[in-house]
């Protein structure tokens, strides 16, 4: 089972892992970057390494939940500043910013998501995809219940089927941009006012 990355945590080697791994797929690419490249780049042993993976698949899914969790974080940052401001609107507009760095071409989330999805039918890879929904669709769902008590949200919006349709969105958009990455004029900003949109129309 793929390891959940603890709120607190700020273990260095874990850290350096994990950045070392995101610069090397934006650099070689996800089917290139070997287990020996990571090894070569942070210093750390494949015994550390394993200590945390058993393997570049679950690295790679590790990636993706650390960025679900830096959203997460820029989103209850922006709550607290929100309460102290009465901008209840900050917390989605941080969630539009992170979508939008993260599902550009570029982006090394993007390139890990589209690389674990071709492999699928292999169980391993099956399985981390499938935590990574459910623990995307847990924050998603959080995020909206947030909003929700800052009056943000209206109340008869149901969190778990706007997650869902959130979710369905931010795949397509993934897709969008890496099989035509300029035909798409959706920016931070307008993802921001699609997003507010929809959730004030429930």
């Amino acid at each position: 089972m793929m390891r959940i990355i603890d709120s607190n945590n700020t273990n260095p080697s874990l850290l350096l892992l994990l950045a070392a791994a995101e610069e090397l797929i934006r650099e070689k690419g996800c089917r290139a970057t070997t287990l020996q490249d990571i090894i070569n780049k942070t210093g750390l042993s494949k015994g550390a390494i394993y200590h945390y993976v058993s393997s570049k698949d679950e690295l790679f899914g590790l990636i993706l939940q650390s960025k679900v969790k830096a959203m997460n974080d820029s989103f209850q940052e922006a709550i607290a500043r929100a309460m102290k401001s009465n901008d209840s609107n900050a917390p989605f507009l941080a969630v539009a910013q992170g979508l939008h760095e993260s599902s550009k071409e570029s982006s090394a989330y993007n390139s890990i998501f589209i690389y674990l999805l071709s492999q699928k039918e292999n169980p391993a890879i099956a399985k981390i995809l499938a935590q990574l929904q459910q623990y995307s669709r847990e924050t998603t769902i959080q995020w909206i219940k947030s909003g929700q008590q800052e009056k943000a949200i209206p109340h008869s919006v149901d969190p778990a089927k706007m997650a869902d349709l959130f979710l369905i969105f931010t795949y397509g958009l993934r897709v969008q941009n890496l099989i035509a990455p300029t035909s798409t004029a959706i920016d931070s900003a307008y993802l921001y006012h699609m997003i507010m949109t929809t959730l004030k129309q429930q």
